[in-house]
């Protein structure tokens, strides 16, 4: 995959000790990676990175909002993100991202590339189901909710009610009490 120069730390010319670098993401960086389920993003990421003689330690701090459709309504609203994630790059013979939270680079590499983690962090800290805040409030007008409504097994709810009980069942609802 192509890189973003933007998100190229180049590490050999930073001195030891602690570095911060901020990214402002929009909806081009998501349409970098051909993801379109975004209707626009507004995000800050903050990185920390902390420069020592044998690793790096990189914190990153994601906050902001992206605008979604409602898996229920398709209606359109902004879903918050903040999330923390921290990263430790450690120096080996081979590249190796296999570890969640550590990454291997080989001896003579001089930079570090960031899109691909922050692109991951905010993909995977979405909820699984997208649901508008008018939905669970119940301040949503729509006319999709109104149709679920109307559609909804209720009629099945009343004949259970309704229904009388087995007297078997209640013959053996005494075993329990009858001791």
């Amino acid at each position: 995959m192509r890189e973003l120069k933007t998100f190229t730390i180049p590490f050999v010319g930073l001195k030891l000790g602690k570095h911060q670098f901020e990214y402002k993401i929009d909806k081009t960086f998501f349409d970098f990676f051909e993801y379109q389920d975004f209707n626009d993003a507004d995000i800050d990421v903050n990185l920390y990175l902390d420069k020592k003689t044998t690793l790096l330690e990189l914190h990153f701090e994601i906050s902001g909002s992206v605008n979604v459709n409602c898996d229920l309504t398709n209606e359109p609203y902004n879903q918050e993100i903040k999330v923390d994630f921290d990263l430790a790059v450690n120096f080996g013979e081979d590249y190796n991202d296999d570890e969640i939270h550590l990454l291997i680079l080989p001896h003579g590499e001089y930079e570090l590339n960031v899109q691909q983690y922050i692109y991951e962090t905010i993909i995977l800290n979405l909820p699984l189901k997208l649901i508008h805040p008018g939905v669970e409030d119940g301040t949503l007008d729509s006319e999709i909710l109104d149709k679920l409504e109307e559609l909804s097994p209720k009629e099945k709810q009343e004949k259970e009610d309704n229904e009388e009980i087995d007297p078997r069942w209640n013959t053996l609802k005494k075993l329990l009490t009858d001791k």
